[in-house]
Parts: C-alpha cells; sequence; structure tokens
C-alpha cells in the first residue's frame, strides 16, 4: 500500500491513469458499437425474416387451409435455400404433426409469442429463434431460424472483444509507465535544478535544454530566462549594498569625525558651530542619497502604477525649461525647446517630471558652462519620445552602457550621488519604457522611449 500511495502522489502517474480510464471507456464503448452492429443487426433480420414468413403462413392458412401451408413448408425445405437453419412445424390439435423438420413444438407453445427458444430437430436440441401462432381449427404453427450460426459470431465477436481488451489494457499500463517516465524525466530537470540552487545557492545552475520545442522546452526556456534575471538582480543587489557601504561610510565617518572634534576640550565656540553644521550638512547629504534611493525602490516595485492617468509629455517639458532657465542663465548655458511636438502617455506626472528634471539637470552639470541643452518630445512608431540633448564633451562609448546604474559617477570631482539617471531609468521602466544613451558628436544625447498605451502591469 506504501509503494502505492507514492505512486499515485505522482501527478505523472496520475494524469495518465486518468488518460487511461478514458481510453478504456473510449475502447469499452467501440467494442460495444461493433457488436451491436455485427450480432445485433443479424438478430434484427432474423426476426424481420421470420415475421414475415410466419405472416405469409397465417395467410395461406386463413385463404387456402392447413394442407397449402404444409405443401408450402414442404417446398421451403426443399428449395435447398438456407434448410439447414429454416424451422418449421405444424401441429394438429392432437399433436399430430403435419409438416416441418421440428421433432415437437417447443416447450412454450402458448401461441403468440416470439423469442429464443429451444426445440428438436432430427433428434438434437437446438437453440432458435421462433414464432408461435394459433391457426384456424386451433393447429400449431411454429416458423423460425437457428441460431447456431449467430451463437458462433457472437462468440467470434466476444473472443475477439476480449482479445482486444487485453491487448489494449497491456498497453494501457505500459502507456502509463511510460507516459509518468517522460513526465518525471521532464519534470525531474526543473527540479534538479531547483534542488541545487536551493541547497548551494548557486544562481548560476540552469535547466538542461534538450532539442524540440514542446510545452516542457519552452516552461526550461521561461525557467532559465526567469534565472537570468534572478542572478543580474541579485548581482546588481549586491553592487548596490557594496556602493552604499562604500558611499555612505565616507560621510558618516567624517560627520563622526567633526563631532568629536567638536567636543573635545578647549575647542571654541565658533570653531564647535563650523564642525556641527558641516556634520548636519553630511547627514543631509545622506538622507537626500536615501531619499532618492527609496524613490527608486518605489518606481521599480511599480508601488505607484495604479495612479496612472493621461500626461502631456510636452507640457512638462515647457514647464521643466521654465524651472531651470535661471539655472541656465547662471552658468551661462542656453536651453532650447525643440522639436516641441505634442507628446502624450498613460503614467504618473509627478514621477515623469521629475525624471525629465534630472535629465536636464544632468546635461547643465555635464555639458559645462556655455553648453546649449536642446529638450525635445516628439511621437514616433506608437511612441512617446523625450529627449535631452547637451553639447558638451560627451561620454566614451565604454561608458555609456554603465549610465543609470546606481551610483554611478563618470566625473567624480562634480557635485552629486550618481542616482539621478538610475531614477530615471527606473520611472522609465515602470512606465512600461526605456531610457537609451547615444553619443550626440558632440555631447551626450538621453532619450527616455515610453509607450502610448497603458504598460503591462507584469
Amino acid at each position: 500500500m506504501g509503494a502505492w500511495r507514492r505512486l499515485w502522489a505522482s501527478v505523472g502517474f496520475r494524469l495518465a491513469f486518468q488518460y487511461a480510464v478514458l481510453v478504456a471507456i473510449t475502447m469499452m464503448a467501440a467494442l460495444a458499437i461493433v457488436y451491436l452492429q455485427t450480432v445485433g443487426v443479424l438478430h434484427q433480420r432474423i426476426a424481420r425474416q421470420v415475421g414475415v414468413t410466419t405472416t405469409q403462413m397465417q395467410a395461406r392458412a386463413e385463404q387456402q387451409g392447413l394442407e397449402a401451408v404444409a405443401a408450402a413448408i414442404g417446398r421451403a425445405l426443399d428449395d435447398g435455400r438456407q434448410s439447414d437453419t429454416e424451422l418449421f412445424g405444424v401441429w394438429q390439435p392432437d399433436g399430430t404433426r403435419l409438416a416441418g423438420n421440428l421433432d415437437a413444438p417447443p416447450a412454450d407453445a402458448t401461441g403468440g409469442r416470439d423469442g429464443q427458444q429451444r426445440a428438436q430437430r432430427g433428434g438434437t436440441a437446438n437453440t432458435g429463434y421462433l414464432a408461435v401462432r394459433r391457426l384456424p381449427g386451433d393447429a400449431l404453427l411454429v416458423v423460425g431460424h437457428d441460431l447456431s450460426d449467430q451463437d458462433a459470431l457472437e462468440s467470434l465477436v466476444v473472443s475477439a472483444s476480449a482479445a482486444a481488451g487485453l491487448i489494449a489494457l497491456l498497453l494501457l499500463v505500459g502507456g502509463v509507465f511510460v507516459f509518468r517516465q517522460e513526465l518525471e524525466q521532464a519534470v525531474g530537470r526543473v527540479r534538479r535544478t531547483a534542488g541545487r540552487i536551493a541547497e548551494e545557492g548557486h544562481l548560476a545552475e540552469r535547466v538542461d535544454m534538450t532539442t524540440g520545442d514542446d510545452e516542457f522546452a519552452r516552461l526550461g526556456q521561461d525557467i532559465n530566462a526567469m534565472l537570468d534575471r534572478i542572478e543580474s538582480l541579485m548581482e546588481g543587489v549586491r553592487h548596490v549594498s557594496n556602493t552604499i557601504a562604500h558611499e555612505l561610510r565616507t560621510p558618516l565617518t567624517r560627520a563622526l569625525l567633526g563631532l568629536q572634534a567638536a567636543q573635545a576640550p578647549g575647542v571654541d565656540d565658533a570653531a564647535r558651530r563650523e564642525a556641527i553644521d558641516r556634520a548636519v550638512h553630511e547627514l543631509q547629504d545622506l538622507g537626500t542619497v536615501f531619499q532618492k534611493l527609496l524613490q527608486i525602490a518605489e518606481a521599480e516595485a511599480g508601488a505607484r502604477r495604479r495612479a496612472f492617468a493621461p500626461v502631456a509629455l510636452h507640457t512638462i517639458a515647457d514647464d521643466v525649461l521654465e524651472l531651470y532657465e535661471a539655472v541656465a542663465e547662471n552658468q551661462g548655458a542656453h536651453l532650447v525647446r525643440e522639436p516641441a511636438d505634442e507628446a502624450r502617455v498613460d503614467g504618473d506626472r509627478d514621477l515623469l517630471a521629475g525624471a525629465i528634471a534630472n535629465l536636464v539637470d544632468n546635461a547643465l552639470k555635464y555639458g559645462g558652462p556655455g553648453c546649449t541643452v536642446r529638450i525635445g518630445t516628439t511621437m514616433a512608431a506608437g511612441q512617446a519620445i523625450v529627449e535631452v540633448q547637451d553639447d558638451g564633451p560627451g561620454v566614451s562609448e565604454a561608458d555609456l552602457a554603465r549610465l543609470g546604474e546606481r551610483f554611478t559617477r563618470l566625473t567624480p570631482e562634480l557635485p552629486g550621488h550618481g542616482l539621478g539617471l538610475a531614477n530615471v531609468r527606473a520611472v522609465a521602466a515602470l512606465h512600461g519604457g526605456r531610457l537609451v544613451a547615444e553619443g550626440a558628436e558632440p555631447g551626450l544625447r538621453m532619450r527616455m522611449v515610453l509607450p502610448i498605451g497603458s504598460p503591462s502591469h507584469n
């Protein structure tokens, strides 16, 4: 019983067993149809033939008398057609046989009954389909057909059906275990991979792929793609953790040392206030870093997707340009709004405004004094595009792929935390889009590409 319970616990075995039951039912129905179409049809034909002959004999008896019936029976038995299967008998009320090949009337000879009965013919008991009728003058008429051939055919059909059923049963039993083995082999690859990852923690493990394009092959591909994504995310988490530890340790250390210095005996009030101010500034910077990290995490988690509504990106771009005009004027830079086409998406207006502001702020910062920053909005191929381009020194091809990573600062001497473009990339991904960095020769072109319709929630 324990082995059977373990076997039944297998989904593959249960599915195969249920399929086998369905096939067995189908096979039994098919065999029943074959039986009815052979034996059943033959039985109906015999009954119809006996019924027609009986009716004819009754009509002859009423019109011409018993002698005519006896003569007709004699001709039927002597014509050589089905004489070995035809059964006839006519008896006087006193039991004297007038004609026929039956030795005696059947046991149930009350008249008016049709069906299978035993009757004596030539000293041998035979099973036949008999019609028993009372004729005028209380004579007894029996017309029938020997069922020996039908019994043989029925036995043959039953034997063939039993043999076919046994073979089918063996094939089904074998098929159940073959199906279970195939399913276990296909699922086993996934289970073994998941087990190695769970036990050893190696995210580099992948499901062994087989040739073909069946459901399990596609499942393996999807699981491998999922593992690739998980490994990438874990690498990102490790990178961010290490970077946060490095980025935060330095300002925390500076703030701690400054406060410790302010506590030292003999420090005048002015030096103490200056040390406290520096520590407050460092801690405020740390608060800004954490706030930006939380914004990025919130965008990546999709927590604000429910608040999406139609947004006019061209209007947001106009507002951002107006906001940064004073900043650009102070550093001698120029802001240009082109192209200024309408661009509308479904999204979060505040997040999109912050993302565009980050792009403009980044372009002004790295474009340098006297640069020209172009802010453009347009629609193309079912997408809304916000493009911010400067004519500054630009970024090398090798560094373009790094833009948008957390804490990436290609020019460390400039102020910042390396989180602005990471925030833009997270906002673009939240809206189902992407952030693209390209060399503008001269300068850098950052393009935020967003789908026009509502983004997928996946």
